[in-house]
């Protein structure tokens, strides 16, 4: 008796591909179907840049097209695969928490450069925990602590610092509210918090409106300060003499950002271009 086949199927890349050029360009297609195919599902590299078929169980399918129709939806393939690069690490992303950006990795990049291996850092709206986790796993004598509004956020960023092997200590707090007690002293405070404008949604794509968390992204077009004031006011009673402000920052807002933290005092006021030119970090001195 002839032994019984498994009941297998077989996809082909350009079918994958030509799926998702129904709602990406030709380029971002082929992009997402290499991720899928080799990161996903397994295939060699070798495998998909000849366009060999897959071999795939029922179960491998359903999660084939399962994947598929996520990402026709535009859901991001950070949160489709569950997980974001940041600095040659994996951290666990899903919808409520921002996907980490490469300019996020220059800031981290700049303070591991000026930043002392013993420092006391605070790092306001955690989101993942991607920029206090790598300071504490790279400089691994400072305290890091870590603060977020959002139960969703600490509860992903607990989990990676648990899985990275990290010791920050996460507290839920809304920065906008919070009034510091005596004794909580800081060398480093840094911030990647909501700033883009409201009005700048027209120009972003549907894969970060329809999945990024609102609160986390947008600021009012009227006060796109809102957040670096508060932590400027924060770290006037919270940051010990010397201590700096290190904040990503929206490209438009660098200037209006320094001449805010004069105004509150700060000096040695320093605003660093992005590898694209742009504005993107205000480093500030109490």
């Amino acid at each position: 008796m002839q032994p019984e086949m498994p009941n297998v199927m077989t996809v082909s890349v350009s079918h994958i591909r030509h799926a998702l050029q129904e709602s990406y360009s030709v380029q971002e297609a082929a992009n997402l179907s290499r991720i899928v195919c080799c990161e996903m599902l397994g295939q060699t590299a070798v495998d998909y840049y000849l366009g060999k078929d897959m071999i795939l169980s029922p179960k491998e399918m359903q999660d084939l097209d399962t994947i598929l129709a996520r990402l026709r939806n535009f859901e991001p393939i950070q949160y489709v695969q569950g997980t974001a690069r940041f600095l040659e690490r994996s951290y666990h992303v899903a919808p409520g928490v921002l996907i980490p950006r490469p300019e996020t990795e220059e800031l981290v990049e700049v303070m591991l450069k000026e930043v002392p291996s013993g420092a006391r850092i605070l790092d306001i709206g955690t989101g993942s925990g991607c920029i206090a986790i790598s300071l504490s796993k790279m400089l691994p004598d400072a305290k890091v602590t870590a603060w977020d509004i959002s139960d969703t956020a600490l509860r992903i960023a607990r989990r990676n610092n648990e899985a990275l092997q990290a010791s920050v200590c996460f507290v839920q707090r809304d920065v906008l509210a919070y009034v510091p007690g005596s004794g909580e002293w800081y060398d480093v405070i840094v911030s990647n918090p909501p700033y883009v404008t409201e009005s700048e949604k027209q120009e972003m794509e549907r894969n970060v409106l329809d999945w990024e968390p609102f609160s986390a992204l947008f600021v009012p077009d009227n006060d796109p300060l809102l957040f670096y004031r508060r932590i400027a006011e924060l770290g006037k009673g919270m940051l010990a003499s010397g201590g700096r402000l290190y904040f990503e920052i929206n490209r438009a807002f660098g200037e209006a950002t320094a001449t805010m933290l004069r105004a509150q005092g700060y000096t040695n006021l320093r605003v660093l271009k992005d590898i694209s030119g742009n504005d993107r970090i205000v480093i500030a001195e109490r």
